[in-house]
């Protein structure tokens, strides 16, 4: 690639790393929340509860390494917590 600068060049490589590190995190928060909502759609309490430790433990991490903003993960373990409690409850 003639006319770039050879730190361009890194900094290109580096971006699309971390890009794809990242969209693997984001991938795999979103089939945790899926497992999760899944379990407590069947009201299976014991399966949707350890679903649910693990997808906040995902997001936590996810929201640490700044690839969730903190209010996002914040925001997603309250929805899936009062979706555990309603099903809990009815159970």
């Amino acid at each position: 690639m003639a006319g770039k600068s050879s730190s361009a060049e890194k900094r290109h490589r580096q971006s699309e790393e971390r890009r794809i590190r990242n969209k693997a995190v984001k991938s795999s928060v979103r089939t945790s929340v899926k497992k999760f909502v899944v379990s407590a759609q069947k009201k299976e309490v014991d399966e949707a509860a350890a679903a649910l430790k693990d997808m906040i433990k995902k997001i936590d991490s996810a929201a640490r390494k700044g690839i969730i903003k903190k209010n996002a993960a914040a925001r997603k373990k309250s929805r899936m917590q009062r979706l555990f409690n309603s099903v809990k409850v009815a159970q």
